[in-house]
């Protein structure tokens, strides 16, 4: 590593931090690293971000909100928001934001953590609603966001005539976002999305991704109505959940998924969602949603020897299109799914049915290894599922259990339960057979779908004082059947301790410990694999204080430590130092972090959230050895007209190339630029 430019950032971070003030919310940030699992920087959780980004701007209005409107806050969990209906029930509409410390399981934390997102009689509703009031007092909101990497990819050098895989489009990426809103009531979104690679404008296909919708909440006896892309989430996420999903992580109380039923999809995520209309009727205690979808979706096809047919190999969830290969898979398969879910709702029970069919234009085809012979074949797929969730005293109750149709069955119990105002803890048991096929499955597991695998995941978060907080999990898991890259039934366990102190308003303290066990295959022998353990730990020390009202700073220390067994452990660390300079009142603002990282290779690489400009996201992967900058940059044209300027530069020590295949950078750098524009009006 070059000392020299070591130390030069280090002080150009330091003499310019004061120019700078942190622009993406730390709460917002908070949030999403504690309910994101296994980070990963190919996901786009923007979806979330503009959730929470929404809802600072438009508050909830407490005293008319909806279970599943504080469901979408996420760090409520089931029992403190059956608390807060049971509190508004007893006592009546909140008068003061005060009253929210008498209700059971709101602490100092989580009241001023939802007071960034709610307050109390905000304007809300279809109350005297014209058209004339639409489009007088209706807001739009534009947003056009472009970068790029600096340097060339080595996917754009390859001339046209040299018959091999090449990017066909340009480096730049370009997202156009539109939204309008009025009250939270009607809402219309409209992303059009291009990635590094993709062309502009293809002659066949036009703008690479479009995606929109119109959404309408709370007319008459109809809660929801959706019209062009939406997500459903039903349940535990067993039969049926699309769109954005979380699994287990720092925050132990998320791995019981709190329901949102029908949604807008507004993320520019080209996967898992619908196309098509959908709705959400009310009548007494019940919310019946049918739906209809069609759409295209892409996928890698073989041919069939046997009937000469295209068959599905593979659904592609990447999105992207920069090649000859990727084209040919765009949109390649029609899919149609229609369906319904008839739920039961009251105060303290809830009870949800869900059905629905899906069609593909191909079929699949049945993998060839052996680990593939329980995968799904054919080209429909019927799904049923039922859900619970009861709140009983201090206890929560929650399950489902899903089966397709011809095939097998997965279910989920679990219950949350606050055994002291300072002690609460979370339990659920699980088992999805081998061959439960759903394509829109996210049920929690260790595995990214729910299937082959059965566990038992006990979560404990003690808060002894408004000081201090200890959140712990483990998870015992096993794979009945074979798995990819594990030619066995295998098992493992995985914990999470974190530890929390906030002496003061202004000073908080984080400890955490991961560790994860698994089997896999090792380094094959004879003819045949052996399985062993592999062991992977992480160990997290951060302090976030104010030196003064204006300044604020973060420093973290990150050490992994990896072992396959019969092989030599694998070490890294990453360290790096934040600086947040917040002004009263000012056109400028923004943020910037220098981090150290130095790791043995993939199997040691740490993850780390990055704020970005408004509504962005990024969680990089670190590995071997360098360093990471980055800053980002916010000026107020004029009141309505903002614009956002990010800059990231990696250097990594001894390296001739950066990235592999087509994305490989000649050189031991990689920078990226970044340049939005927003409008509101």
């Amino acid at each position: 590593m070059n000392f020299k430019t070591v130390f030069a950032l280090f002080l150009m971070f330091f003499a310019i931090s004061k120019l700078y003030a942190q622009d993406n919310d730390p709460i917002i940030e908070e949030i999403v690293e504690n309910v994101v699992a296994n980070q990963t920087e190919d996901y786009d959780y923007t979806e979330l971000t503009e959730r929470l980004n929404y809802y600072r701007k438009h508050p909830i209005n407490l005293n008319k909100t909806s279970k599943g409107q504080l469901q979408e806050l996420i760090f409520l969990n089931p029992l403190q928001i059956n608390a807060f209906f049971d509190h508004i029930a007893t006592n009546g509409l909140l008068i003061s934001d005060l009253e929210l410390q008498s209700i059971d399981g709101f602490d100092l934390q989580t009241i001023k953590t939802l007071l960034h997102f709610a307050h109390i009689n905000m304007p809300s509703g279809f109350e005297n609603f014209s058209f004339k009031r639409l489009f007088a007092d209706g807001t739009h909101d534009l947003l056009i966001r472009y970068s790029r990497y600096l340097e060339t990819q080595k996917g754009f050098t390859i001339p046209a005539d040299a018959g091999k895989s090449r990017y066909l489009g340009t480096p730049d990426r370009v997202l156009t976002r539109y939204r309008f809103n009025f009250s939270n009531n009607i809402q219309f979104s409209l992303n059009i999305d291009k990635d590094a690679g993709e062309q502009f404008w293809n002659k066949q296909h036009g703008p690479d991704f479009v995606s929109g919708s119109l959404f309408i909440r709370d007319y008459k006896n109809f809660k929801k109505i959706a019209v062009g892309d939406y997500a459903l989430q039903f349940g535990q996420g067993l039969t049926l959940w699309s769109g954005l999903g979380f699994g287990k992580g720092a925050d132990v109380f998320a791995v019981a998924k709190q329901d949102l039923g029908l949604r807008a999809y507004t993320s520019s995520n080209e996967y898992s969602f619908f196309r098509g209309l959908a709705t959400q009727y009310h009548f007494w205690r019940f919310d019946f949603t049918p739906f209809v979808s069609y759409n295209k979706l892409d996928a890698g096809t073989d041919l069939n020897p046997i009937t000469n047919a295209e068959d599905i190999s593979s659904l592609l969830e990447t999105g992207l299109h920069r090649t000859a290969t990727e084209l040919k898979n765009r949109r390649r398969v029609s899919q149609l799914v229609y369906g319904g879910n008839l739920a039961y709702n009251n105060r303290k029970l809830s009870l949800g049915l869900t059905a629905y069919q899906s069609y593909y234009s191909e079929g699949f085809a049945l993998g060839s290894s052996l680990y593939n012979q329980f995968d799904f074949s054919g080209k429909q797929l019927a799904n049923v599922g039922f859900n619970y969730s009861y709140t009983l005293r201090n206890t929560y109750f929650f399950g489902e259990v899903a089966h397709s149709l011809g095939y097998g069955l997965a279910y989920i119990n679990g219950i949350i339960s606050s055994l002291s105002p300072n002690v609460a803890a979370v339990f659920f048991h699980r088992n999805y057979q081998k061959n439960y096929y759903s394509f829109y499955n996210q049920g929690i597991g260790e595995s990214s779908t729910a299937v082959n695998e059965k566990g038992f995941y006990a979560g404990l978060q003690i808060k002894p004082n408004k000081k201090f907080a200890v959140d712990f999990y483990t998870d015992l898991f096993k794979f009945p059947w074979l798995k990819f890259g594990v030619d066995a039934p295998s098992s493992g366990y995985d914990l999470l301790a974190q530890f929390n102190y906030m002496p003061n308003k202004t000073t908080r303290f984080t400890l955490r410990y991961k560790h994860q066990n698994k089997q896999k295959n090792l380094a094959s022998v004879g003819f045949t694999n052996t399985i062993g353990s592999e062991n992977k730990s992480n160990y997290r020390a951060e302090v976030q204080y104010q030196i003064s009202k204006a300044i604020a700073l973060r420093n973290r220390i990150e050490m992994v430590q990896y072992q396959l067994e019969q092989s030599t452990g694998k070490y890294g660390f990453l360290i790096y130092q934040d600086v947040a300079y917040s002004p009263l009142s000012s056109k400028w603002s923004g943020n910037m972090r220098l981090s150290l990282f130095d790791t043995d290779g993939f199997d040691a690489r740490i993850y780390a959230y990055e704020s970005d400009v408004l509504y962005g996201f990024s969680i990089p992967g670190f590995q071997n050895q360098g360093l990471r900058f980055y800053g980002n940059l916010r000026y107020q044209l004029k009141r309505g007209v903002d614009i956002w300027l990010k800059y990231s530069f990696t250097q990594y020590a001894d390296a001739e190339t950066v990235g592999s295949g087509l994305d490989e950078i000649a050189g031991d750098s990689r920078s990226e630029g970044k340049v939005q524009l927003r409008f509101q009006f």
